[in-house]
């Protein structure tokens, strides 16, 4: 697959079904995070890879309402990173945009090998850090819930979840984000 096609084909969607999830698999979407651009190559970000299915039904309550499609996950990956992983110029921080970047990259290897990788907010980052064992210094960033692409609509979700499993949300035109040699 082209990473155009990849980057079209990629979707957030929330009807899922069960996915295999082995060691293999976590090694190729980790290194594709891995060889993603850093300032400086410091690569600030972290991972936590949760698919044993107890501590699987652990985070499941650390999802706010709205997400509960996400219950039928067959992994969640916590994003983490902190500012001091990464570069601090003047007033310019860096570790969210890089560790975006990486993550970018994850979700983009994960839809080519036909996964479904969508990040969410609806998280509390409180109780993440608790079932994860996660210092208090680091970010929860977000988490990123995988599965496969079911066919069938989950019935947890909202009428307009629903639509839009059937139809990408609209996206803006160009023209409200793209500006020539000026703002």
């Amino acid at each position: 697959m082209e990473v155009h096609e990849v980057i079209k084909n990629r979707r957030a969607y929330r009807s899922l079904k069960p996915v295999k999830i082995t060691q293999n698999l976590i090694h190729d979407l980790a290194s594709a995070a891995q060889l993603s651009a850093s300032c400086f190559n410091n690569q600030p970000w972290r991972y936590i890879f949760v698919y044993e299915p107890s501590k699987l039904k652990q985070m499941f309550n650390v999802l706010s309402s709205g997400n509960e499609w996400a219950t039928h996950a067959s992994m969640i990956i916590a994003v983490l990173s902190k500012k001091d992983y990464d570069c601090v110029i003047y007033d310019r921080v860096y570790y969210h945009f890089d560790t975006g970047m990486a993550t970018a990259f994850l979700i983009l290897r994960a839809t080519e090998l036909g996964l479904v990788a969508h990040p969410i907010a609806g998280y509390s980052p409180k109780k993440t850090r608790e079932v994860l064992g996660i210092p208090d210094e680091l970010e929860v960033v977000t988490l990123v819930i995988v599965g496969k692409k079911s066919q069938t609509i989950n019935p947890e979700l909202s009428e307009k979840q629903q639509k839009d499993e059937d139809k990408r949300p609209e996206r803006l035109p160009l023209e409200k984000f793209v500006y020539h040699n000026t703002y």
